[in-house]
């Protein structure tokens, strides 16, 4: 993503910028910068109707700058693509204000995008998309009997680049059709991948399939790129790392970043710090679960009491409709960083980010185990239910939770004292 322009207010954060694509990936940040009520700028085609002095009616496209305030957003990973809805906002002399228009964010298109508040979220993922050393980590080819998927995993979003599905028959005496099919899939594998990953950006090519199938085709590669005379296999061939995945699924890439000699060769990446973070937190509430919190009002709570190491969240709550949902998890944000701890946000197109959002999407590892999570549990049940406690509820709650603290207290300067 190259920023051609940024005019942001020091007062109250609003202003614009303006943006200009080049990945796949920026689309998907580009994505998550958009909500209702924005306006975004961008060139467009429109269909365009004059009447003549005679009653003839003549159409045409003409293409013109748009400006429209935005009330829905859709993001296609297929054809990659940003489509935004919304009401003409500008004057323009071929589309009259407040007229609906569709714009399509595509790659290499500049486009701008005005905000009231542009908020540190929004300016931290801005950052993120502009940083000219991300792109493209690594490379993923899972492979079962005649299925394989060929996906690039960057940063924020896992890319399907190609699609092999060749029906192997099985084998039988005198028949060589098993053989053929073989030959064609690694032959279709070997094309898609050629085609597909970019060595020069990846770091590393994950291999995976059940049993031994990977090692065939990966012999096989190696003997049809010196036949070939294919260079970019030829001297790429130390990046392929052959692991075990159960299918050829795209849902088994998570698979291979669950084994630890995988991860360890992919340390620098940030989808492995982020599978890293979520497999620690998954083990604390195994083991320690006073020190795993998950849901916003334990984690909030596990905030105020300035105990959170590590805040685990879903870049789909950033995505809220509802302004005040998203200005509370952005506020939860920045007071988890000022307050010495570190934020990981996790893009719902890799299986991580999903991951997190079956659990609630926030999350948090704390620094020290809290006390009282029962009663956090009950004011969390109550907050939910839309319960409002009276004064002299609170006031019995606050009297229970000093009587467990003290026999608490109680019972530890009895086991002192060897009773």
């Amino acid at each position: 993503m190259k920023l051609l322009r940024k005019q942001i207010s020091s007062k109250d954060g609003s202003g614009y910028i303006s943006l200009l694509p080049n990945t796949p990936e920026d689309l998907w940040h580009t994505y998550n910068l958009l909500q209702n009520g924005d306006r975004v700028r961008c060139t467009t085609l429109r269909k365009v109707s004059k009447e003549s002095s005679t009653g003839s009616v003549t159409s045409s496209k003409v293409r013109m700058n748009l400006t429209i305030e935005v009330t829905k957003v859709e993001f296609f990973k297929d054809s990659l693509e940003v489509r935004i809805s919304g009401p003409n906002s500008a004057e323009s002399a071929h589309v009259r204000m407040g007229a609906f228009h569709t714009l399509t964010l595509e790659l290499d298109r500049q486009f701008s995008i005005e905000k009231d508040c542009w908020d540190q979220v929004f300016l931290d993922r801005i950052e993120e998309a502009c940083n000219p050393e991300r792109g493209a980590e690594i490379a993923c080819v899972v492979m079962s009997g005649g299925l394989a998927h060929v996906c690039l995993v960057t940063g924020s979003v896992t890319v399907t680049k190609a699609r092999i599905d060749v029906n192997i028959p099985k084998k039988r005496t005198g028949s060589s059709s098993h053989g053929k099919a073989i030959t064609k899939f690694y032959d279709a594998l070997y094309r898609a991948i050629l085609t597909h990953v970019p060595f020069e950006k990846i770091k590393v090519c994950l291999l995976g399939s059940p049993g031994f199938q990977k090692d065939d085709f990966f012999k096989y590669m190696l003997a049809e790129s010196v036949r070939r005379e294919d260079r970019p296999l030829i001297e790429n061939k130390g990046k392929f790392v052959l692991c075990h995945a159960s299918s050829g699924h795209k849902h088994a890439i998570e698979e291979l970043f669950l084994d630890p000699g995988i991860m360890s060769k992919v340390t620098d990446t940030k989808l492995s710090k982020e599978i890293e973070i979520l497999n620690k937190f998954m083990r604390l509430l195994d083991t320690h679960p006073e020190k795993a919190y998950y849901g916003y009002f334990h984690v909030q709570k596990a905030n105020e009491e300035l105990a959170i190491d590590s805040l685990l969240i879903s870049d789909e709550l950033f995505r809220s409709p509802d302004i005040l949902t998203r200005k509370k998890y952005v506020q939860l944000v920045e007071s988890v960083r000022e307050r010495g701890g570190t934020v990981y946000v996790f893009s719902t197109m890799h299986v991580s980010g999903q991951q997190l959002q079956q659990v609630s999407g926030v999350a948090a590892i704390l620094r020290y185990p809290l006390p009282d999570l029962d009663e956090l549990e009950e004011i969390a049940a109550a907050h939910e239910a839309g319960l409002e406690e009276d004064e002299e509820g609170d006031e019995e709650l606050s009297e229970e939770a000093k009587r467990r603290k003290a026999e608490a207290r109680m019972r530890e300067d009895m086991a002192d004292m060897g009773f």
